[in-house]
């Protein structure tokens, strides 16, 4: 199955990603960045990257792995992918961390590099996340508008907020040791396996085919 850990820039993602894979068997954990990002990197590269990863996590499938994959894409992107349905589960966990927290972060690490209306845009998307992982109707021209064509949005820009389908954990690493925020995605990727082999993981396959009516999708 394919887990992925989401959010903006300097929420600790890759740190966790890697800190709660040391501890757990059959799963790679690989960052969308690692491959390089190009100078024209935009919303086309971003879209066409995780279809190369969703494919990338269907190889690891194929062997009986699992792929923990930090990036930026969220939910609606993942979903969308031309790929996503052959996965056999997929869950999606925003990483979050408070705005102040984040800016302090932005300008320490790479510091001079990024300018206030750049580090703007950073929190502005990070805001974004949050409400998007609650409501797929909140502003979805963000990552739809001018996207790659082989994006299949229709899947699921139909459902509403009470979709279980529709379902990004949360995890704040605001004023949280990384030892307790990494404990937290370790025991949520144990969840997502379980959920997952037991029959109770909404985005298992099958979960985009519209002849498929689930009481609990509705």
């Amino acid at each position: 199955m394919l887990l992925k850990l989401t959010g903006s820039s300097c929420s600790g993602k890759t740190t966790l990603a890697f800190s709660a894979g040391d501890r757990l068997g059959r799963l790679a954990v690989h960052d969308f960045d690692e491959v390089g990002v190009p100078d024209s990197a935009d919303r086309h590269w971003r879209h066409r990257e995780t279809e190369r990863w969703v494919r990338r996590a269907l190889e690891y499938q194929d062997r009986g792995v699992d792929l923990l994959l930090t990036g930026q894409s969220p939910l609606g992107e993942v979903l969308a992918a031309p790929s996503a349905p052959l996965l056999e589960g997929i869950a999606v966990c925003l990483v979050d961390v408070s705005d102040e927290v984040r800016r302090s972060r932005l300008t320490t690490r790479d510091a001079g590099r990024w300018d206030a209306p750049t580090v703007d845009a950073f929190l502005g998307w990070a805001a974004w996340h949050r409400e998007h992982a609650r409501n797929p109707r909140h502003l979805p021209e963000a990552v739809i508008d001018g996207s790659w064509p082989r994006m299949a949005w229709h899947r699921w820009t139909g459902w509403t907020a009470d979709d279980q389908r529709w379902s990004t954990h949360l995890v704040d690493t605001t004023d949280r040791p990384v030892a307790e925020s990494a404990d937290q995605v370790e025991q949520w990727v144990t969840q997502q396996r379980d959920a997952l082999r037991s029959g109770r993981l909404p985005l298992s396959r099958g979960w985009s085919d519209p002849a498929v009516a689930r009481a609990d999708h509705h």
